[in-house]
């Protein structure tokens, strides 16, 4: 059996410490989790997030270890391990990821970000604008005399008639 390295990110104060454990039986509750990883070595916490609209745990929990050796040791012998009939999913605990930066949306107002999406809103207007601008100047460019004969090329004051030039360049075309 390989031994695990204790050099990734984890959950808890101290990331190799922290444990996620996954593929929890209803009935495991954090005294029962407790038991089961305390003989690896000292717990500094255990904790079963539960699912508030259902009053049950959502099938996974956390253990901290006081020794990141523990931690380690716990993972190389209770990983695909049974637990009250069900396989056990050990790994270290990733950090909680929060969006909007190191403080999170959370901690931010509703309109915190309403000058970037304000800019970006006016960029995106700008781009969509003269996108507008160079299909227009296709579709204009078309339009125009194969001679070139000057003017906007939208009258027939000036020279040809750009219908005439568009209809000699699909019969010269097949």
């Amino acid at each position: 059996m390989a031994t695990t390295l204790v050099a990734v990110g984890g959950k808890g104060s101290n990331p190799k410490t922290t444990l996620y454990v996954g593929g929890l039986e209803e009935s495991v509750n954090e005294a029962t989790l407790h038991a089961a990883f305390i003989p690896f070595g000292d717990l500094k916490d255990v904790n079963i997030p539960m699912d508030n609209e259902l009053g049950k745990h959502r099938g996974f929990g956390f253990v901290e270890f006081e020794d990141k050796d523990d931690a380690a040791a716990a993972i190389d012998n209770m990983h695909n391990s049974e637990l009250f009939g069900r396989v056990l999913r050990v790994n270290f605990a990733q950090p909680a990821k929060i969006k909007g930066g190191d403080k999170g949306w959370s901690h931010q107002p509703v309109w915190a970000d309403a000058d970037k999406y304000i800019e970006e809103l006016a960029a995106e207007q700008e781009l969509e604008a003269i996108d507008r601008e160079q299909k227009k100047k296709r579709q204009l460019d078309t339009l125009k005399p194969a001679g070139g004969a000057g003017g906007d090329g939208g009258g027939q004051e000036g020279g040809a008639d750009p219908m005439e030039a568009l209809e000699a360049a699909a019969a010269g075309g097949t």
